[in-house]
């Protein structure tokens, strides 16, 4: 049987962490910064954490993460 193919497109999205969960960064701090707070920003850079549901998705596109 041949091997799985990965989505190459979530595999530099995401990243599995060694519990299981999926890590991605967050959006919208690439540009129009100016008029976002350093709060938000700051909240911005932390990486998030996918929900179940979707990270049973994101398993799935990358098979052998």
């Amino acid at each position: 049987m041949p091997k799985m193919k990965t989505r190459k497109s979530a595999a530099k999205r995401y990243k599995m962490t060694a519990g299981g969960k999926v890590r991605y960064k967050k959006q919208g701090l690439r540009h129009i910064l100016t008029k976002k707070s350093t709060k938000r920003k700051r909240g911005l850079r932390k990486a998030a954490y996918l929900s179940p549901a979707e990270s049973s998705r994101a398993r799935k596109l990358c098979p052998y993460a």
